[in-house]
């Protein structure tokens, strides 16, 4: 039988991971919920032959769009199973047809639909099994896949957010960096020749930017080799449990960067969490499963913790404001939502306010970095430019004295 990794959540809020033996991961599920164990993540386990260094997934936006033609087809009284023929047959995505077809064979020999997708983790995240299979249990599973739509889009727009306001000043930076690499290595050699038959006096930002050039070229080649291992060896670090917690520690700790990507995170996990309870997750099951799905570590840590109060009966509302991870409006929020039975809406309602919130940060962020990213660019071909200019204007007036 194949073999599975899980990462599960314990009565105390504590998460447990291992490997184990199963016929299908549906069944790896129930034997931890028997354990007592709240399943987070399960995902086959590959030989070191099957290794990969990125694991293939379906693109959201190919979710999306199944989500909804599959909540059309149910609505309109297509069975699942008619559904997911035609949908593999329309398909263009390779990885996506063979997911679909697949699922059709395991719905044939008598697994839910659920249980269905929990054995393509390439297509379905974990949260998005989780709730399909509490709306199996409700029976409104049509309703649910429109929602579960309705999530995967807002969630491909904030990316799209994040990813643009990022995406000016790396390129800018990326030019500035490439234009100083051209005129070190090419430009400034040609000139170094021609002060050297002057035998002119140069001035001092030549002076620093021919010394420079000459270390450039002799050990450039070294320096290039020592930065690769060293990036090796960090990316390797950063792999470990503890390179993680550090880096995502440090992000959030960063200038505007960090509030941009806190407000993003909480955003997702609002979002996320009133989605499941909508689809009738129960609470603790959803924080656990929401809690796996958040990729930062800082926010995978604090949650763990507020899940394990949690369970000790200490409310919701609480122990979320503990971890200080939440703003002021977000908590009152919470903690109105748990006293009047409406945590959904004002989950709802804390994921729409911090959706705005992550705007105004996005704009503020772009009016702040563009400035500086051109002044920073400036400064770097400025002084190159200085460079030269000077030098050569200094070698015209000797050269005039000296006539």
């Amino acid at each position: 039988m194949p073999k599975f990794r899980f990462s599960a959540a314990a009565a105390d809020g504590s998460v447990i991971t291992g490997v184990e033996t199963a016929g299908a991961p549906g069944m790896l599920r129930d034997l931890l919920v028997q354990r007592n164990l709240q399943p987070i993540s399960i995902a086959p386990k590959k030989s070191v032959l099957q290794f990969e260094l990125t694991k293939k997934k379906v693109n959201k936006r190919e979710l999306m769009h199944l989500c909804r033609q599959l909540s059309v087809f149910l609505r309109s009284g297509v069975s699942v199973l008619e559904a997911l023929v035609i949908l593999a047959e329309e398909s263009t995505d390779k990885l996506l047809k063979q997911a679909l077809i697949e699922m059709r064979e395991s719905l044939e020999g008598g697994a839910r639909f659920s249980d269905a997708a929990a054995q393509h983790p390439e297509l379905y995240p974990v949260y998005a099994v989780e709730i399909l299979r509490s709306a199996e249990l409700t029976g409104n599973l049509d309703e649910v896949l429109n929602q579960l739509g309705d999530y995967l889009e807002r969630e491909i727009d904030t990316s799209q957010k994040v990813k643009s306001a990022l995406a000016y000043p790396i390129i800018v930076m990326g030019l500035a960096v490439a234009v100083s690499v051209i005129l070190v290595v090419y430009v400034l050699p040609k000139f170094k020749t021609f002060f050297s038959s002057l035998h002119a006096k140069l001035p001092l930002p030549t002076r620093i930017l021919l010394a420079f050039a000459n270390w450039i070229g002799d050990w450039g080649v070294y320096a290039g080799a020592g930065l690769a291992v060293l990036g090796v060896v960090m990316l390797a670090w950063l792999r470990t449990p503890r390179g993680k917690t550090v880096r995502d520690r440090i992000i959030l700790r960063l200038p505007m960067v960090g509030q941009l990507v806190h407000t993003a995170i909480l955003e997702r996990f609002c979002r996320l969490l009133a989605s499941m309870t909508v689809a009738g997750v129960s609470l603790p099951e959803a924080i656990a499963v929401t809690t796996g799905a958040t990729n930062n570590a800082v926010f995978r840590a604090g949650l763990t913790k507020a899940r394990a109060a949690m369970m000790r009966g200490e409310g919701l509302a609480g122990p979320l404001s503990a971890t200080g991870l939440f703003p002021g409006a977000a908590r009152q929020m919470f903690a109105v939502g748990e006293t009047t039975g409406t945590l959904d809406d004002q989950l709802q309602a804390a994921a729409n306010y911090l959706d705005r919130e992550l705007d105004y940060r996005i704009k503020r962020f772009t009016t702040l970095i563009e400035p500086a990213v051109i002044l920073a660019v400036g400064l770097v071909v400025g002084f190159v430019a200085i460079a030269l200019v000077s030098a050569m204007y200094g070698i015209f007036s000797q050269v005039k004295i000296a006539s």
